[in-house]
C-alpha cells in the first residue's frame, strides 16, 4: 500500500472513531492490551463477592464487566456520567432491575450511608472518602486503574511535543495512602508495566482517537508525521509497540 493510500485508510479509521460502553471489539485482533497482567481482575471480584452481597460498580461504562459477574440484579448498582454510555445502561441495566444512577463519582454518592458490601471500579474516577461512607463496616473495595505512564510511548511516537500526563498522581503508592488517610485498611496493592501492540497503524488512529484524555486533539491531519513514524516502526518490527501502566488495590474498611 502506497502512503497515499496509507494516509486514506487512517482518515477512513478516524471517521470510525466512537465507542459505546467500553468496547474496543472494532479493532479486536488488531491490538493486544493487557494479556498476561500479574492479576485476573474478574477471578478477584468474584472470589470476593458472595450471593447475598449488595454491589455497587462505579463508573460502570456500558455494564459489560458488571454484567459478567451475573450477581442477582436486585442486588446490584452501577453509577455511569459519561453521556453516550449513560444511555446505554438505561437501555441495558434498568430494564433488568438493576439500580443505576447518572453521576458524577467524583462527587457526592446517591447512596446512604453503610449500603454496600462490595464496591468496584475498573478504570474509573475514585472518591475514596465518599466510597467508605457508603460501604458496610468491613466492606471491601476492588479497584484496577490506569496508571499516569500508560501508553506515554504511543503518545511520545505520535505527537513532535508531548502532552503532560493527564493524570499524574495515578501511582500504586499514592493510592494508598489516600485509602489509608480515608480510614481502609489496604489488603492488597500491586502495580504492572506490560506491552501493547497494534498490528496496523489505522488501529492506533482509531485507538487514539477514542482516548482524547491521553491523546489531546489528535487527529491523522495533526499528527501525520508521527503515523509516519508509527508506519515504518511497523514495517520495520511487524508491530507498532509501547506500554500500558496498571495498578490493583483491594482495601477494607
Amino acid at each position: 500500500m502506497n502512503t497515499n493510500e496509507l494516509v486514506k485508510q487512517w482518515y477512513k479509521e478516524e471517521r470510525q472513531a466512537n465507542i459505546h460502553g467500553w468496547d474496543f471489539s472494532y479493532i479486536q485482533y488488531r491490538y493486544e492490551e493487557e494479556k498476561d497482567l500479574p492479576w485476573d481482575y474478574k477471578n478477584i471480584v468474584k472470589s470476593y463477592i458472595k450471593k447475598d452481597d449488595e454491589i455497587l460498580d462505579l463508573d460502570t461504562g456500558g455494564g459489560e464487566f458488571l454484567l459478567s459477574l451475573h450477581h442477582p440484579y436486585s442486588k446490584t448498582s452501577a453509577t455511569e456520567a459519561y453521556p453516550p454510555n449513560v444511555a446505554l445502561c438505561k437501555k441495558i441495566l434498568l430494564p433488568l432491575g438493576i439500580h443505576f444512577k447518572e453521576v458524577d463519582v467524583k462527587e457526592a454518592l446517591p447512596f446512604d450511608d453503610n449500603q454496600f458490601d462490595i464496591v468496584i471500579n475498573r478504570h474509573g474516577s475514585i472518591n475514596e472518602k465518599e466510597i467508605y461512607r457508603i460501604l458496610k463496616p468491613n466492606g471491601i473495595f476492588i479497584t484496577e486503574q490506569v496508571g499516569a505512564e500508560n501508553d506515554r510511548g504511543l503518545v511520545e511516537l505520535l505527537y513532535e511535543n508531548s502532552p503532560k500526563l493527564p493524570y499524574p498522581e495515578e501511582y500504586v503508592a499514592i493510592a494508598k495512602e489516600k485509602f489509608k488517610n480515608a480510614g481502609f485498611s489496604i489488603l492488597h496493592a500491586q502495580e504492572a508495566f506490560r506491552p501493547i501492540y497494534f498490528y496496523d497503524v489505522g488501529a492506533l488512529v482509531w485507538f487514539a482517537k477514542v482516548l482524547p484524555w491521553e491523546f489531546p486533539n489528535f487527529s491523522v491531519k495533526n499528527n501525520l508525521k508521527g503515523l509516519y513514524k508509527a508506519q515504518k516502526q511497523l514495517e520495520r518490527k511487524g508491530f507498532v509497540e509501547a506500554q500500558i501502566h496498571r495498578y490493583l488495590l483491594i482495601a477494607k474498611k
